[in-house]
């Protein structure tokens, strides 16, 4: 099923070939390709769950709905995992046109319960701070193709505060270089998802030069076109495929682990972390922060900020 078998279920929309083709390709669009390739595999793993105990999975009870939010809780699941499996349930139910199991207030207090039993705070990722940045640098063969890619990316990702999602998804036709760094057009991001587009402005700086670092790389690669960052084969040859959101997690634990540092706590999105955490610490503001970041809630960069400053103006400063 996909969004658009939703909307063409709907009261008043008998059939898809009710649509213009405009109004198909916005159905086509109302969920991202990531959120509808986790829902599959959700509603897979709801559907197995139900088939070991000979439950119905289409339609769902709000008990089965319960019952599995529970098993998941139990099997240590976490509290935004199960609302997403959960949501799952709801689009597909919606789609064939049935009562949504999961609007129930039963259901409802057993979720509220889970999240007071289990908790909802994520383990957060160590972040990648610039310390941390220029030991991965020091480890990187910059003499090599492949480490010229893995420089620029690792330094474009922490000036630009990047999710992984966005760093592998810049084009050539995305970057606008000038003296005092490059500015990055995305076209679409998390906090963006009507595509109007947000620019980042790279600071080349003095030290970590991450514009310079980007430049060197599409020359040497001769990349004049369309993604930035692709893969390497087996044989070591660049090839045109971008690289995957998944490979950058993996080059940042690569030189994790050649710096010596604890790989297990470094993850891709250390590099966002990293960037908020080192200008945290370098006393910039939220709102400049959030310029770069481009959050849209102040409270997630003051998380960040009373992190970096937990040890400054300490209470027990001065008798401990």
């Amino acid at each position: 099923m996909s969004a658009l078998t939703l909307i063409s279920s709907q009261p008043g929309i008998e059939a898809a070939s009710d649509l213009s083709d405009a109004a198909l390709d916005y159905g086509r669009a109302a969920l991202s390709s990531n959120t509808m390739r986790a829902y599959r595999g959700d509603w897979r793993d709801f559907q197995d769950w139900c088939a070991a105990r000979d439950r119905s999975h289409l339609p769902a009870t709000p008990a089965t709905v319960a019952n599995y939010a529970s098993f998941l809780a139990e099997a240590g699941k976490k509290v935004p995992t199960i609302a997403r499996k959960l949501a799952a349930i709801r689009f597909f139910h919606r789609g064939a046109g049935l009562d949504n199991p999961t609007d129930n207030a039963g259901v409802a207090a057993i979720l509220k319960g889970i999240r007071r039993t289990v908790g909802t705070a994520a383990r957060q990722k160590a972040p990648a701070t610039v310390d941390v940045i220029h030991a991965m640098m020091a480890r990187i063969n910059a003499d090599s193709l492949q480490g010229k890619r893995d420089r620029a990316l690792l330094l474009l990702g922490f000036a630009g505060a990047f999710r992984r999602s966005e760093l592998v998804a810049i084009t050539v036709e995305d970057l606008t270089f000038s003296e005092e760094g490059v500015d990055v057009f995305l076209p679409k991001s998390k906090t963006d998802q009507e595509a109007k587009g947000q620019s980042v402005a790279i600071l080349n700086g003095k030290a970590l030069k991450p514009a310079d670092r980007l430049k060197e790389w599409l020359q040497a690669a001769g990349i004049t076109a369309g993604p930035i960052f692709r893969r390497f084969n087996r044989g070591d040859r660049l090839t045109d495929e971008t690289l995957t959101d998944q490979a950058v997690a993996l080059i940042v634990k690569k030189y994790a682990d050649a710096a010596g540092l604890d790989v297990a706590s470094l993850s891709g999105h250390s590099l966002r972390a990293g960037f908020v955490t080192s200008a945290a610490e370098n006393r910039a503001s939220i709102s400049r922060i959030m310029e770069v970041t481009r959050h849209r809630d102040p409270r997630t960069v003051e998380t960040y900020v009373r992190r970096a400053d937990r040890f400054k103006d300490h209470a027990g400063d001065g008798f401990l």
